[in-house]
């Protein structure tokens, strides 16, 4: 509210892959899905994206929400191969979201070129998004070093990872196949 009468025209909003975390890896994922936070964090991420809309929407301002993967000089895990992004990447996303013409309410994935990626950002793309990082550029060192046992099933099946296994007490079959 503040920003709105204070005449800012544009926000980007860093949100989260958090927001999105309860979807399998075995599902490409578009921005427009139904929000299925992981956990607190994301959920107060999908209350900030909904905020976005609603002043995109009410007042005109140029809301854009980057649902950040990880961003970091270089993917560490199996799992960042697929949300990597880096810190160049992210600073193009940011350039859309502030100078993007006619933009009001858009949703991209914070992740660079990753062939691994869970991500539908075609939209991302068709803004003008062009990354120059690739996750796979690092795939081989990284997958090197990857733990072979003791991975939890929850941690491995949700994009979330180990935050969806966090305090996790559901019947993990049950809820599985309801993906």
């Amino acid at each position: 509210e503040g920003a709105r009468k204070a005449g800012v025209k544009r926000i980007v909003f860093a949100s989260s892959n958090h927001a999105v975390g309860f979807y399998p890896r075995t599902t490409t994922i578009p921005p427009e899905v139904i929000p299925r936070p992981d956990r607190p964090h994301g959920l107060s991420k999908v209350f900030g994206e909904g905020l976005g809309a609603l002043y995109a929407m009410k007042h005109g301002i140029g809301v854009t929400s980057l649902r950040i993967g990880n961003v970091a000089d270089a993917p560490i895990d199996a799992r960042r191969l697929a949300i990597w992004l880096s810190p160049e990447d992210l600073v193009r996303l940011i350039r859309i979201g502030l100078e993007r013409p006619g933009l009001v309410y858009e949703v991209m994935y914070g992740v660079s070129d990753n062939a691994r990626s869970w991500y539908d950002n075609s939209h991302a793309y068709e803004l003008g998004y062009a990354p120059a990082s690739r996750g796979e550029d690092y795939a081989e060192k990284v997958l090197a070093a990857e733990p072979k046992e003791g991975k939890h099933p929850v941690a491995e099946h949700y994009q979330g990872g180990t935050f969806c296994a966090a305090e996790y007490s559901a019947d993990f079959e049950t809820i599985k196949k309801s993906n």
